[in-house]
């Protein structure tokens, strides 16, 4: 086929998102999108004290001192003002540092770190964004990062070394900056253009448990940002920058399914299929936690008693909380406990729990956890194989000494969309985060804030 009859599957994307209003958007989405909110807030606000949210914030404030009030955005959980797309950066990070953020399961991508840095850094230097627009366009940012993250697949990302986040989550930004700007639909469509030559990610953090991971969602929120404003002034970008023969999807996939980019446009929205995290580590290992917590509860099984821990594991997520064994059973650092499912099985079964206080560095030097630890046997489960990535499903099987063995099957983990936490659950979650910088009665004001609608004026009420 020739390139002129070639489907041209960035231009019906971006022209489908360019066009969407907040009257076209189903109640539920928009409900989804401030619930999203709360959750983001909460977890860049406590965020924002890791320190390596805090060497981001030093680099700002040493880079771009003095900033006027009026053309300046908030860093989350501090007083720094400064320009959007450094708030975006910065922002970005914190929401990322803790391993709490939503995940969209088909493209196992996180969203919400990145739409809602760039929403929120724009709206704060705008005098009129209706709730409405900035919903709207965080809407139209997760549906475009989620569909490229599925059109290039998960498992084919991970296997050349990119993390999905950032690659795909660029794009998304660029959407979202652009809609807030109120870009034409070239303009939007050379925005995306110009956020392929910026998509970037690797998943090589993996190798030394380092901080760059975190950085990724505040990176892809700065770099559409700058897209968008690139675009605004004239510059432009290849427009079939996600299908074209040196583009990103077949720069980033073996085996991208392009269809999935347009399939099925406007008749479900992706943030509806988007999942919001219990416990403070990879998205992989939250179905496994909750049948071992669910056992242990259920069954009164105390540490002594196990024998052994078997684990089955998803096939995409083998190589980032398995893999290389040595790593995973010998942590050195939280990024490392973030992504060791036999550290996770270890401190569900001693605390009961896997939040912020068990992914610490006092429970990896824990001799208790380690022997914990090394009752865990990984295996592979082609029957959770079958569903994925549609759903997560997860099972256990933990082993006594006296010869007792109980199984569980975790279908939906807590959090995923068929299983969610209530808006109550999520407004416990936020004050247990953000209530360790703000005190409860600004946390309150937040919570009403966006249940009352008003979702686009919040950076003030977050700052530190």
């Amino acid at each position: 086929m020739d390139k002129a009859n070639a489907p041209q599957y960035t231009c019906e994307l971006v022209g489908f998102l360019h066009t969407l209003r907040a009257e076209d958007l189903p109640a539920e989405v928009l409900d989804r999108a401030r619930y999203f909110l709360l959750d983001y807030l909460g977890v860049a606000i406590r965020g924002s004290r890791e320190d390596s949210a805090r060497a981001v914030q030093r680099m700002i404030e040493r880079a771009i001192p003095g900033i006027a009030a009026s053309n300046s955005a908030t860093v989350l959980g501090t007083r720094i003002l400064t320009l959007p797309a450094f708030a975006a950066l910065a922002n970005g990070t914190a929401s990322h540092s803790i391993e709490c953020d939503d995940t969209h399961s088909g493209g196992s991508i996180h969203l919400g770190a990145t739409m809602f840095s760039v929403a929120l850094a724009l709206v704060e230097t705008m005098t009129e964004t209706s709730s409405g627009e900035f919903l709207t366009a965080v809407v139209a940012g997760y549906e475009a990062a989620a569909r490229i993250a599925m059109a290039a697949q998960p498992q084919e990302q991970y296997a050349l070394g990119f993390h999905p986040t950032p690659t795909c989550g660029v794009f998304g930004a660029a959407v979202t900056a652009s809609k807030l700007l109120g870009l034409t639909a070239e303009q939007t469509l050379n925005a995306v253009g110009i956020a392929g030559s910026m998509s970037a990610g690797s998943m090589e953090f993996l190798a030394e448990g380092s901080w760059t991971k975190r950085i990724h969602p505040g990176l892809a929120a700065q770099n559409g940002i700058h897209a968008a404003l690139l675009s605004a002034e004239g510059f432009t970008g290849p427009r079939r920058i996600l299908e074209g023969r040196d583009g990103f999807l077949n720069g980033h996939s073996r085996n991208p399914l392009l269809e999935r980019l347009t399939a099925d446009l406007c008749k479900s929205f992706e943030i509806l299929h988007t999942a919001v995290k219990p416990h403070a580590c990879c998205r992989y290992m939250q179905g496994p936690i909750d049948a071992i917590l669910a056992l242990v509860r259920e069954r009164h099984i105390l540490p002594e008693q196990i024998q052994k821990i078997e684990i089955a594991v998803l096939e995409a997520g083998w190589g980032i909380v398995c893999e290389p064994r040595e790593r995973k059973y010998h942590p050195e650092s939280v990024v490392d406990a973030q992504f060791s499912m036999p550290f996770g099985a270890a401190v569900a079964v001693a605390c009961g729990a896997a939040g912020l206080d068990q992914f610490s560095v006092e429970q990896i030097r824990s001799l208790h956890i380690q022997q914990i630890m090394n009752k865990v046997v990984l295996t592979k489960d082609a029957e959770i194989e079958e569903t994925f990535p549609k759903e997560w499903p997860a099972r256990v099987t933990i082993q006594l000494a006296d010869g007792r063995a109980y199984e569980k099957f975790v279908r939906y983990p807590k959090g995923d969309p068929e299983n969610p936490l209530t808006w109550d659950e999520m407004a416990a979650k936020f004050r247990s985060l953000a209530g360790t910088l703000l005190p409860a009665g600004r946390c309150d004001e937040i919570i009403n804030h966006i249940q009352a609608g008003n979702s686009a004026t919040l950076s003030a009420l977050c700052a530190g």
